[in-house]
């Protein structure tokens, strides 16, 4: 794993050049510690800089920027290419040969063979890249299909600057600081910018599966070289055939494939494991293929609704891998976040950031790479919205709006302690895998959901923590964005498909891959996804959502192949999320850091939002009668950042 960083498009001096790409990539440096490169062409006006976190070919023969054999192609490249082995062998049919044994050599000779849409087409992995054509003069920048791995673009003076995090671009003399109103907007909604969008100004994300080519003319040519909606709409049609049996192998055969060459490493490497379905699941996979113990780390927290450390110690027992926890103070993870405006580094606010954090790091204490479960909710219908938003939506299609407005009073006028003894109590005679954890918090977020006139609204308004973010906005307005135009979505799809669809499209990329790969790279570990390699994305919608979802849970299918390696006793509890407590920080220990950040004077003078809406959901949580900690964390994150 490594970051990249580079400028194209004006005349600079050596020495000039040389200075100023060492200031973007200094400000990466966390990204690859172990190596630094430059490559320069002051004719061209052209700046390829690189830090390396050394995975693959530890030598100098991996060192980067990287050119081709024929000399023709100049690359910059942060990621892995699973499947180098077997590309490096075709290539040598085809006469190559090799200075190293890196995946970016061999992903250089497959653009000079193939050119770059196809070697991007045959490449699985996770990647983002900056290839200079010195014949063409043509700059591309190309991010993996699932969105993985980060990169940012834009320009300033004229000057096209690009690489891994925004603050290598700020590193830029004159590189774009403004905040764009837009994006602020959306942020708001979502808990993040959604790509293509940017925090500032004239500055734009890669969007996944995406390759940007530029011109010295100016022009710049869009191409998508995988669509997940071809992928989405091809499984629908042409669904797995056989028994339940038959297509539990298929789908156990296809993961074990996978994660054998994502556990290929040059330095030590290991799992995060939570317990749960997902990182359960790649965790066993990896034993079944390791001779020795898997290197496993979790965790834990003193407060019993947000920990699930002892879950994971059982399953790590079980499985018989080399198992280490932390269990963390609540001061410990409240020292986190003064950390978080730097490291993520553009408005973030996911609050388990900070857990993804504590145990990256608590990770890298011990290996170089970890594999995690990321992604299985979203292609095998793991959240809790896949198993209630239809069955909701049923119910409530057939009750008068205003009857449902008075509900979702009703129940926000009990504050969620009282919901939480309330129905905690009676979930005791549900079975353990039909409860759901923190019921008092989902009680007011359903509050949030039931005025909705549509599924697709009532979707919406799940996944947003603003549901009127332009009441909050000073300047500007939230614009239309996929989960604004159902017209784009796929044909012929279930309620449930569509939201799974768009969770793939926008919360995994830009939530769940942001938050690990920032996490991760900000104590330089690399994170790996197995359920993210596209050829499992595209099996996963060929397998008929009647496996997915069974018996009022989500990831049947998966609960089934676990069956196989763990006792499903281990397996049966309630869905509880990656954490903290934040609800209790800010009425008590994060409270006047939350007042200086949310200082009306002080929001009045930035001129962005709007202060009177602000206090009035401040009030509302410190007198407990409604949860508003994700909102509120929401604008705590944009103000940090607006701060740092």
């Amino acid at each position: 794993m490594c970051g990249i960083a580079g400028f194209w498009g004006h005349g600079f001096g050596r020495e000039e050049g040389a200075a100023t790409l060492r200031r973007m990539t200094d400000a990466i440096q966390h990204r690859g510690p172990d190596d630094e490169g430059q490559w320069l062409d002051p004719a061209a006006g052209l700046a390829l800089g690189h830090r390396r976190l050394s995975i693959i070919d530890l030598s100098p023969e991996g060192h980067q920027p990287m050119v081709s054999a024929s000399g023709r192609y100049v690359i910059i490249y942060n990621g892995e290419i699973y499947n180098f082995q077997e590309l490096r062998r075709v290539e040598e049919r085809h006469g190559a040969r090799w200075r190293g044994h890196s995946d970016t050599e061999v992903l250089l000779a497959v653009i000079e063979r193939r050119g770059l849409v196809e070697a991007l087409r045959a490449s699985v992995g996770m990647f983002a890249l900056a290839l200079w054509d010195r014949e063409e003069r043509v700059l591309s920048l190309a991010r993996d299909r699932l969105g993985e791995k980060p990169l940012y673009y834009g320009r300033a003076g004229g000057v096209l600057l690009f690489g891994s995090e925004l603050k290598a671009l700020r590193a830029y003399p004159g590189g774009p600081t403004e905040i764009d109103p837009e994006a602020l907007g959306l942020y708001l909604r979502y808990n993040y910018v959604p790509s293509p969008y940017c925090i500032h100004k004239g500055l734009l994300k890669v969007e996944p599966a995406t390759l940007c080519q530029f011109r010295g003319d100016g022009g710049v040519i869009l191409t998508r070289y995988w669509e997940l909606e071809q992928a989405v709409a091809e499984g629908v049609r042409a669904p797995l055939q056989g028994s339940e049996d038959e297509v539990l192998d298929t789908v156990a055969s296809a993961l074990e494939r996978t994660v054998g060459p994502v556990m290929r490493s040059d330095v030590p490497l290991g799992a995060f494991l939570s317990g749960g379905i997902d990182s359960t699941t790649v965790v066993a996979l990896m034993q079944r293929q390791s001779v020795r113990p898997v290197r496993t780390f979790t965790i834990g927290f003193h407060e019993p609704g947000y920990n699930e450390a002892e879950h994971a110690v059982a399953v790590a027992r079980h499985l018989g891998t080399d198992h280490t926890e932390l269990y963390v103070t609540p001061e410990e993870a409240r020292a986190v976040i003064p950390r978080l405006p730097a490291m993520f580094d553009e408005p973030f606010g996911d609050s388990s950031q900070i857990p993804t954090f504590l145990v990256s790091s608590l990770a890298r204490q011990h290996v170089t790479v970890a594999l995690s479960g990321d992604g299985g909710d979203e292609m095998f219908a793991g959240y809790n919205r896949y198993v209630l938003g239809a069955r909701i939506w049923r119910r409530l299609s057939t009750v008068p709006g205003w009857v449902r407005r008075s509900a979702a009073r009703g129940i926000r006028s009990v504050g969620p302690d009282r919901w939480e003894r309330w129905l905690g109590t009676a979930q005791r005679l549900l079975p353990a895998g039909a409860r759901v954890a923190q019921v008092g918090d989902r009680m007011h977020k359903l509050a949030e959901v039931i005025p909705a006139s549509s599924a697709t609204e009532m979707y919406r308004r799940m996944v947003s923590n603003w549901v009127h973010p332009n009441e909050l906005l000073r300047r500007g307005a939230e614009p239309l964005s996929l989960l604004m135009q159902p017209q784009a979505l796929p044909d012929s799809l279930t309620f449930v498909e569509r939201m799974m669809y768009l969770d793939a499209r926008t919360y995994l990329p830009d939530d769940i891959m942001v938050k690990v790969d920032r996490a991760a790279m900000a104590v330089s570990l690399e994170a790996r996804a197995p359920f993210l390699d596209h050829r499992i994305v595209e099996l996963a919608w060929r397998v008929p959502l009647a496996l997915k979802l069974r018996g009022g849970s989500g990831k049947w299918i998966l609960r089934r192949l676990l069956d196989r390696h763990v006792p499903r006793q281990l397996m049966e509890r309630p869905k509880m999320g990656f954490g903290v407590p934040i609800d209790a920080w800010l009425r008590g220990p994060l409270r006047d850091w939350a007042e200086a950040l949310l200082d009306p004077v002080r929001l009045e003078q930035q001129g962005l939002l709007d202060p009177r809406l602000i206090r009035r959901r401040w009030d509302e949580h410190q007198g407990g009668r409604q949860n508003r900690q994700y909102p509120l964390w929401n604008l705590l994150m944009f103000q940090a950042w607006l701060a740092g």
